[in-house]
């Protein structure tokens, strides 16, 4: 692999001495989905759990 750009890690928030001396890697805080219209389709995606589970007595369509 040439390279990375990565913005979750497995210890958040500390990120590896690995990780931090590779030249070819690139670290951001994990904010990918810190736009309005990610926050919103996700409060949406809630909703649509809740009702799946509450009032249909179903599994979601996303449950993992």
């Amino acid at each position: 692999m040439a390279g990375a750009a990565l913005d979750v890690f497995e210890h958040e928030p500390a990120v590896s001495e690995e990780l931090l001396g590779m030249e070819n890697v690139v670290l951001t805080p994990h904010i990918a989905s810190a736009t309005r219209e990610t926050r919103l389709a996700m409060g949406m995606l809630v909703v649509s759990a809740l009702r799946a589970v509450l009032l249909e007595g179903r599994i979601p369509e996303n449950a993992v």
